[in-house]
């Protein structure tokens, strides 16, 4: 069993040490500036090289069921309403059963992906583009409208629990740029230009089996030292288990370190609060932990965010 390299209190950062770092990650990932931000890496020869990881044809769900329950991760649950397919009337001939939905997108329940317009710092949003483009009406610039074709490439997932030899990580406990390293040496993989990559810290089986607890306050994530490891491989996507961010913050002034570099630094779509206990088993089986993988947000195109369901392909 690998040692842990994290503990329960993050190494702190200044807002000097974070600005050095921010000013290092967006300098390195000056090629993801524009619209896609670092989608651009996902080619179309990468994306039929990524064809090439479907060998089983399994296919498994990244996503979390919608969260229609108050909890205290869940204050604004989405709501599902039912309309009675008669409405009272005679239950002869032909009638539709319908529903509707209603949901905070950015919430700590459900999946979902951030659009770049998501993270607004400094007064600008990815690539000096600036805040005043969001307005009540919608985003202008950086909105899911511009992954209308969706996101489908390699998807690896390097799972840091499994690495430690424990079921999750604990809230407050973090992932550093060492574990990923030792993540993918203990899995026989490695993250490459253009990959999406997941890792996973065991939010949702710690949920499932000690309940809901307030995420806001404490829970796992990367520790911003980490984002150097997906700036050097260039990776096209970040998703985890959690919201990516751990809490408490462990940088000085600024409450979600990871996504302020990875989307407003370095151009990256994030994904927050998958699952990936269905997927685990299924990589231990085949012994691998790449797949093909699509991902497709909604047709919302002045929005900051969409709820997804991302598939893996075996």
């Amino acid at each position: 069993m690998a040692a842990r390299a994290s503990g329960h209190k993050p190494p702190r950062l200044t807002t000097a040490e974070f600005d050095t770092l921010y000013q290092r990650l967006a300098s390195s990932t000056s090629w993801a500036a524009g619209e896609l931000g670092a989608l651009v890496a996902l080619t179309p020869r990468r994306v039929a090289e990524a064809a090439r990881e479907i060998r089983s044809g399994t296919t498994v769900t990244l996503a979390a069921p919608v969260e229609t329950s108050t909890g205290p991760d869940s204050p604004e649950p989405a709501q599902h309403t039912m309309r009675s397919w008669s409405d009272g009337r005679d239950s002869q001939g032909l009638h539709f059963a319908r529903d509707s939905f209603a949901m905070n997108v950015h919430g700590d329940t459900d999946s979902h992906l951030d659009a770049l317009c998501h993270v607004i710092y400094r007064g600008t949003l990815h690539g000096s583009v600036s805040a005043s483009s969001v307005t009540q009406s919608g985003a202008r610039a950086l909105a899911v409208g511009a992954l209308a074709n969706g996101i489908v490439g390699r998807g690896v997932l390097l799972d840091i629990p499994r690495l430690h030899g424990v079921p999750w990580l604990e809230p407050g406990e973090h992932v550093r740029a060492d574990d990923l390293r030792a993540a993918e040496e203990s899995q026989r993989t490695r993250v490459g230009e253009g990959d999406l990559l997941f890792v996973r810290v065991g939010h949702r089986k710690r949920r499932a089996e000690e309940g809901p607890w307030r995420t806001a306050e404490a829970r796992a994530g990367l520790h911003p030292d980490a984002l150097g490891f997906l700036a050097e491989r260039r990776v096209a996507v970040l998703g985890g288990d959690g919201n990516n961010d751990t809490a408490p913050s462990p940088v000085d002034g600024v409450d979600f370190p990871v996504h302020v570099l990875a989307m407003h630094a370095m151009g990256l779509h994030l994904l927050d609060y998958l699952q990936f206990e269905d997927l685990v088993p299924v990589c231990a089986a085949e012994g691998r932990w790449s797949f093909f993988c699509a991902v497709a947000p909604l047709r919302l195109p002045v929005a900051t965010g969409s709820p997804v369901n991302p598939i893996a392909i075996m």
